[in-house]
């Protein structure tokens, strides 16, 4: 089986308007016209109708990713190998389908209790994209085929999250870092594995060995350019939006980048020049530091 891109993410909120404002007014992404009848906001940042869902609820979390295979062939190999491990899956139905714009989707929780959902045949509108903040564009390859960016998930039983991506849903390995948020010789760190698909990403998905009530330990948006990622940076200090991460250059991807606070409570890393990366003969690293420079993180 072969997984394609992160497609999408559906984040659950108590006032979505605020996402409206800090994804459209700080991000740059732009408020998708899709399924403009329903109740959730759609934020828009390629040739797909919409990349982040935001849906009126509760609490403010991830609700759930979606992942994009590469064909029905692929999708069907996926669904067969969660029935032959014996894990639980539901079947999304048509109108879920068409609120995702895709062709047909499964859903199951990851040995840590996240939510994903694999998919084919995801649809594309090519309606242009125009940013309200003058974002010249937002790095997913040709047609979205490099996804929206990445994802890091709470995995406290990380060993077990980690085989489940990879030996049931073929996700490569990119990286492996024991992650310390400080300077204590005595702090254990905990892990972090990378992992990529079928794109040229650094990586689309990382677990992180700690928990999260959120869902979510962050979500990552790559701009084209360094003035881009300034931009930004200005736009959140003017707003006076906590930022979780200074400004600096992560060791295994190159990327350049912030982290700030978002309206669901977890942080959202923005950057750019990330690594494109030839997986023909990659063989996989560990990184014993974070950052090149920068990237001094909020406790």
């Amino acid at each position: 089986m072969s997984i394609r891109s992160l497609g999408y993410a559906f984040i659950e909120s108590n006032d979505p308007s605020q996402w409206l404002s800090y994804g459209t007014e700080v991000l740059g992404m732009m408020a998708s016209p899709w399924r403009a009848d329903d109740d959730n906001i759609y934020l828009k940042i390629d040739e797909r109708p919409f990349r982040f869902a935001i849906v009126p609820g509760d609490q403010n979390r991830l609700q759930l990713l979606g992942f994009e295979m590469n064909d029905k062939d692929d999708f069907n190999n996926a669904v067969q190998a969660l029935e032959q491990a014996g894990h639980s899956y539901q079947r999304g139905s048509k109108d879920e389908a068409r609120v995702r714009a895709v062709t047909e989707f499964i859903r199951f929780q990851d040995p840590a209790g996240n939510t994903i959902e694999l998919y084919h045949g995801g649809e594309l509108d090519y309606l242009k994209f125009v940013s309200p903040t003058g974002v010249s564009g937002f790095v997913t390859g040709l047609n979205g085929s490099f996804g929206f960016g990445h994802a890091v998930l709470p995995a406290p039983n990380l060993e077990e999250t980690h085989a489940f991506y990879k030996q049931l849903l073929g996700f490569g390995d990119t990286d492996y870092m024991n992650f310390k948020f400080g300077d204590d010789p005595e702090d254990p760190g905990l892990g972090l594995n990378f992992m990529h698909v079928e794109n040229p990403r650094h990586h689309s998905l990382a677990l992180f060995g700690g928990a999260s009530p959120l869902g979510c330990i962050h979500l990552m948006l790559e701009v084209n350019t360094v003035d881009e990622v300034g931009e930004c940076l200005g736009r959140v200090v003017e707003r006076e939006i906590p930022i979780t991460s200074t400004l600096g250059r992560h060791t295994n991807d190159r990327m350049l980048s912030f982290y700030m606070m978002t309206p669901a409570g977890f942080p959202l890393e923005y950057g750019c020049e990330g690594l494109q990366m030839d997986w023909e003969n990659y063989t996989p690293t560990t990184t014993t530091t974070p950052s090149l420079w920068g990237h001094k993180f909020a406790i």
